[in-house]
């Protein structure tokens, strides 16, 4: 059985992996960490990079949490117990040009000593997800991002891609807003051993996805980063990132655990761009691009 600190170790590679990968692709600007402690148990290490060549503002942040929850979450996870522990890698960048989109992705693990009703079977198990939320939507850009998600999720189980894409388009969906955030991925939770996977399986596949962002990403930011953009396409990337801060401050589960587990806040808000727009009643113009990219803002779309 695979243990927790084997878990937790594992993630901290992947963390300093990535980072080294990201700064090398912006040339400019370096991570600045941070090591903290929780109140309660645990800690971390939170790597900002920011006023980069291209990267305006990001995160790339590893936990590795214990201690007690609150009546709140026991109550929405059906839990009896109060000891817990979480472990995981969170990844957001935000770029400073509107044609190289938004990322994020986090994978992560959990456990407990029970279940609730007094089963002493521990629950254990794994989710993650990587999502991409282009400013505009470049159909070229979007078929690669899934063909290379499809790829890892095809290397483990045959039908991961196909329930983990279904799963993202409804899960970063924006209610009030009747759109998705951007054009989805892959995205699990409550990921367990069963009779067709191991614990080592869905660990192993938790850690290619991982190490998937950075091949994926970086094509998608040297495809783009030397695009000419307008004052115009700039106020339409701030109008975007509305969005992306609406979703996460309403809807985003990894937001309210942290905030609901006495989180460290710094790390769990990493994830709001530098700036962003709140236009009244915005409407694109006909034919544009910003239009076009309105229009594919929902679920269903098979880009792979």
């Amino acid at each position: 059985m695979i243990s927790k600190e084997q878990i937790a170790a594992d993630y901290q590679q992947i963390q300093d992996e990535i980072c080294a990968a990201l700064e090398q692709t912006d040339g400019v600007a370096k991570f600045e960490e941070e090591k903290w402690e929780r109140e309660g148990g645990g800690g971390g290490r939170t790597r900002i990079i920011q006023s980069g060549d291209i990267f305006e503002k990001g995160g790339v942040n590893f936990s590795a949490v214990h201690g007690q929850l609150p009546d709140t979450m026991k109550r929405a996870l059906q839990v009896d117990s109060d000891d817990f522990f979480a472990t995981g890698v969170s990844i957001v960048i935000h770029p400073n040009h509107p044609m190289v989109p938004i990322i994020h992705m986090n994978i992560r693990y959990f456990e407990m000593p029970s279940t609730m009703g007094g089963n002493d079977k521990p629950i254990r198990w794994f989710g993650g997800g990587i999502d991409l939320t282009p400013h505009y939507v470049i159909d070229e850009d979007a078929k690669f991002f899934h063909k290379g998600l499809k790829d890892v999720c095809d290397a483990f189980y045959h039908d991961f891609y196909h329930r983990f894409k279904l799963w993202a388009d409804d899960y970063f969906f924006i209610k009030h807003r009747n759109e998705t955030r951007g054009i989805g991925g892959v995205f699990y939770d409550r990921l367990t051993a069963n009779d067709d996977l191991s614990w080592e399986n869905i660990f192993d596949f938790s850690k290619a996805l991982g190490r998937s962002f950075i091949p994926i990403y970086t094509e998608l930011v040297n495809r783009n980063r030397i695009k000419t953009f307008t004052e115009n396409h700039q106020q339409w990337q701030y109008q975007r990132r509305s969005r992306y801060t609406e979703f996460n401050l309403v809807y985003d589960a990894g937001t309210r655990f942290g905030l609901e587990t006495n989180g460290r806040i710094e790390s769990i808000l990493m994830s709001l761009p530098p700036t962003a727009k709140w236009v009244y009643n915005y409407q694109p113009t006909a034919g544009s691009e910003e239009e076009k990219t309105l229009s594919l803002l929902k679920k269903g779309i098979n880009w792979a």
